[in-house]
């Protein structure tokens, strides 16, 4: 049950690092997935590595994105 429910989190972390929700512009995306690694690990799904790394990755996605636009690209 626990590994089902970890697994669905996560899921759906990735889900939203991929694709964020309607009307949700880069900066509300990455304080979300800020948030939800957050949650994650106050809630026991994950691990302080694991609570960094998802950090990690959801503000090298901004980073890249933020990048892109002051590119113009």
């Amino acid at each position: 049950m626990y590994e089902d429910r970890k697994f669905h989190a996560l899921q759906a972390w990735e889900k939203l690092l991929e694709k964020p929700e309607i009307r949700m512009n880069v900066k509300e995306q990455h304080e979300e997935l800020v948030r939800l690694a957050e949650e994650y690990f106050d809630e026991g799904f994950i691990d302080a590595g694991e609570r960094a790394a998802l950090i990690s990755k959801a503000t090298q996605a901004y980073s890249g994105i933020v990048e892109d636009m002051d590119e113009g690209t």
